[in-house]
C-alpha cells in the first residue's frame, strides 16, 4: 500500500488507541450515506473523512488505490477519464455517492452483481487499522494469487466491525464496447423460467430487472455478441439515455420501486432483501406486497408487512436468508439467524482483530 504516515492517521491510532485503553466504543463514518444499513450506530463517532485521495492508478494495469475517506464520486470520475469503470456499480448514496471505505464495508453492489462479481471480488489489498491501534497491511496492488489468508476481501461486508479501514487498491474494468437494454412482458413466473433458461446460454448477459409485470435485461459486451444476442432474445429495445437512466435509477436505489418502498416504510412496512437461489421459483407472497427481482433471480427486493419470520422461512426454502433493508425503525437489523458454528467463528474473527470490543458494535450482528 501506499506510504500513510500522515497527521491524519496519526489523529485515528490515538484515538483508537485511548478508546481501546477505556474499552469506549467507536462509530466508524464516512460520509454518513449507509447509516440507515445494518445495526444500530453505538459510540462516539470516529470520522475517517480526512483520509482521501487517490494514492496510485495504474490504468495500463487495471488498478486503482485510494484511501478510504475519498468520495466515491472522485474515483469514479478519475476511472471514466480512462475508460474504465468499477463493474459490480456500487449503489450511490447521497451527493458524493458514499466513500470507498463506506463501499468495502458496506459490500453492497447493484445491477451487475450477478455477472461480475461483487465488492469482495475486487478487491486486491487493503490496509487496516485494528483494536490495538496497528496498522496491518493485507493483499497487494496486483492481480495475483498470493499465499496465506485473503484478509483484505474479508472486510467487504464486514460493516466496520473488525477495524478502520484506511486504504484500499481495487481491480478495475475497462467500459464495455457495447451495451443494449431489452423489454419484455412477462409475468413473474416467466420472467424467472426465461432468466433461468438465458442463464445456461452463452449470452452477454450483464444485469435483469423483474417489477409489475414487465423484464428488462441488460447486454454488455463486444458488439457483434451484443447485436447475435439481441436478434436471439428478441425483445423491444430501450432507447440508450432512457436505459441509462433506468439502471442509474436501479443502482443508486432512487427509481420508482424504490420510491414506492420508501413511502411504504414511512408508513409502517418492511423493505426486506432476500438473497436466493437464483432458480428459485415464484415466492408466494400476500396479494399486493411489491415485489423487484435482479440479478437473474438471486435477488428478491420485497415491500411487506408480514412478521418477520414469515419472510425468514420463505428465503429458507427457496435456500437463501432474509435481512431487513430499510425499516420504520431505525436500525432494526433482523436478519436471518446463523448457526452456532458460524457465530463461533464469526466472534473468533471479531475478538483476533478487536479484542475490546470497540468497532461498530451490534452493526453486523447483534452479538458482536
Amino acid at each position: 500500500m501506499s506510504e500513510l504516515h500522515d497527521p491524519h492517521l496519526q489523529a485515528l491510532i490515538e484515538r483508537v488507541r485511548e478508546a481501546a485503553a477505556r474499552e469506549q466504543p467507536l462509530c466508524i463514518r464516512g460520509s454518513g450515506s449507509k447509516d440507515f444499513y445494518g445495526g444500530p450506530l453505538v459510540g462516539e463517532p470516529l470520522d475517517v473523512q480526512a483520509l482521501r485521495g487517490i494514492s496510485s492508478y495504474e490504468p495500463t494495469e487495471l488498478v486503482i488505490t485510494a484511501r478510504a475517506g475519498t468520495p466515491l464520486a472522485e474515483l469514479e470520475a478519475a476511472l471514466a477519464e480512462q475508460g474504465q469503470c468499477l463493474p459490480f456499480e456500487p449503489p450511490r448514496f447521497g451527493e458524493s455517492g458514499g466513500t470507498l471505505g463506506g463501499m468495502v464495508a458496506a459490500g453492497l453492489a447493484g445491477p451487475a452483481r450477478a455477472a461480475v462479481g461483487g465488492v469482495r471480488d475486487y478487491v486486491l489489498g487493503a490496509s487496516l487499522l485494528n483494536g490495538q491501534a496497528e496498522l496491518m497491511s493485507f493483499g497487494g496492488q496486483v492481480m495475483k494469487n498470493v499465499a496465506g489468508y485473503d484478509v483484505s476481501r474479508l472486510l467487504a461486508g464486514s460493516m466496520g466491525v473488525l477495524g478502520v479501514i484506511c486504504e484500499v487498491s481495487l481491480k478495475v474494468l475497462p467500459l464495455a464496447p457495447a451495451t443494449l437494454t431489452l423489454r419484455f412482458d412477462l409475468d413473474q413466473a416467466s420472467a424467472l423460467r426465461r432468466l433461468n433458461d438465458w442463464a445456461g446460454q452463452p449470452l452477454p448477459l450483464n444485469a435483469s430487472a423483474w417489477w409489475d409485470g414487465t423484464l428488462v435485461v441488460r447486454l454488455r459486451g463486444a458488439q457483434a455478441a451484443v447485436a447475435a444476442a439481441h436478434q436471439r432474445l428478441g425483445g423491444e429495445e430501450i432507447p440508450t439515455e432512457l436505459a441509462q437512466g433506468f439502471w442509474d435509477g436501479l443502482r443508486d436505489q432512487r427509481d420508482e420501486f424504490f420510491q414506492l418502498a420508501q413511502q411504504a416504510v414511512a408508513d409502517g412496512a418492511t423493505l426486506w432483501r432476500l438473497s436466493v437461489a437464483p432458480t428459485a421459483p415464484k415466492l408466494e407472497l400476500p396479494q399486493g406486497e411489491h415485489q423487484l427481482i435482479e440479478w437473474g433471480g438471486a435477488l428478491r427486493w420485497v415491500v411487506s408487512r408480514e412478521a418477520p419470520a414469515r419472510l425468514m422461512a420463505l428465503a429458507a426454502d427457496a435456500r437463501g436468508h432474509a435481512s431487513v433493508y430499510r425499516s420504520a425503525h431505525d436500525h432494526p437489523g433482523a436478519a436471518q439467524p446463523l448457526t452456532e458454528a458460524s457465530l463461533r467463528i464469526h466472534r473468533a474473527i471479531k475478538r483476533a482483530f478487536d479484542p475490546a470490543g470497540i468497532f461498530n458494535r451490534q452493526r453486523l450482528l447483534p452479538e458482536l
